[in-house]
């Protein structure tokens, strides 16, 4: 599990980064050189809006988050997710990616039969294989979980579940988000300012990631998510002439026949950039997100849980056991 290549279409061959170096406020665009030209971009953009229905969550699955317990666990994770990109100095491909395997996988399991361990061990798996599938130079599973914390997590309970969650995918990793349809469409605009273009881009980013973490825009199909922000943030900042040419531009990717879905998930937008949490949330500052969503061994005790995890139709399920086992002391 040190690497993965997965059998998908790359509408270019990308380009490998120099190594990073620090997690900046933004990084739309950071990667403009994957798409050396405008026409590239068009053909991405293109490829992104026949794509974006296939790596969608199973229909449903917005309005099981409304009843189910799973609402408020999936709320902490996807907060832990997002708090792990400035630890880790992940791209906001990574968070976008590990956040739409969770829900992907999540939407295709039964969740009422599901122990504290599997959520738990599934938010870690899914941000180390995105990590895996995005960064150059992607964290260990040691990395990715918290240090000093009461618990931490059994490596091969993560791996088996890293599995587990590569085979329910089907290892269909290139996933297209709201981030995807957002980078593509902020780094097309060359009519403004580049000051303008940079706030743009750090509003519309956080708007993103706050709407992440926010099950109501599951409803909606990425690439409508995307065009709501922008919408959104250009409304708020630019000035009515700016204005138009790039809501004009944003829009025409959205079919006439989603409009509709446009107009009330950019009122949702707006209702929550109201919501005095979302400063909080989007920057990372939330204080009742758990540093670590880890629950399964203690750092210090020796109760192991040891997890066979199997996927079985439309339910996972796992059979654990509880050993009592004694660290090896050095020169044993």
């Amino acid at each position: 599990m040190e690497s993965l290549l997965c059998d998908e279409i790359w509408v270019t061959s990308p380009v490998t980064p120099d190594p990073p170096t620090q997690v900046p406020d933004f990084d739309i665009c950071t990667s403009s050189s994957f798409y050396t030209s405008q026409q590239d971009r068009q053909q991405a953009l293109a490829f992104c809006m026949r794509q974006e229905v296939s790596y969608m969550p199973e229909p449903g699955y917005a309005h099981r988050l409304r009843s189910d317990d799973i609402r408020i666990s999936r709320f902490r994770l996807i907060q832990w997710i997002i708090k792990s990109r400035s630890r880790l100095n992940l791209s906001l491909e990574t968070v976008f990616n590990a956040a739409n395997y969770l829900d992907r996988f999540i939407s295709m399991n039964q969740w009422h039969d599901w122990k504290c361990w599997m959520v738990e061990s599934l938010s870690v798996a899914s941000l180390s294989v995105a990590s895996k599938f995005t960064e150059s130079f992607a964290p260990s599973i040691d990395e990715i979980q918290m240090e000093n914390q009461e618990h931490t997590c059994d490596l091969s309970t993560i791996q088996r579940m890293e599995m587990t969650l590569l085979q329910a995918l089907e290892w269909r990793l290139r996933s297209t988000t709201s981030y995807s349809f957002a980078e593509l469409l902020l780094c097309s605009i060359d009519f403004l300012q580049p000051t303008l273009h940079r706030e743009l881009i750090t509003r519309v980013t956080n708007l993103l990631l706050h709407a992440l973490s926010d099950p109501k825009f599951l409803e909606f199909k990425p690439s409508v998510v995307a065009v709501s922000a922008i919408r959104c943030c250009s409304e708020e900042l630019l000035s009515s002439k700016s204005d138009v040419s790039l809501l004009t531009y944003v829009t025409d990717i959205i079919p006439h026949e989603q409009r509709d879905d446009l107009a009330r998930c950019q009122k949702i937008m707006e209702l929550r950039m109201t919501d005095p949490l979302y400063k909080i949330v989007v920057r990372g500052n939330s204080k009742y997100c758990p540093s670590s969503p880890i629950t399964v061994l203690k750092t210090k005790g020796t109760n192991t849980c040891d997890c066979h995890v199997n996927l079985s139709g439309s339910k996972m399920q796992a059979d654990s056991r509880s050993n009592l086992r004694k660290r090896k002391r050095e020169g044993d």
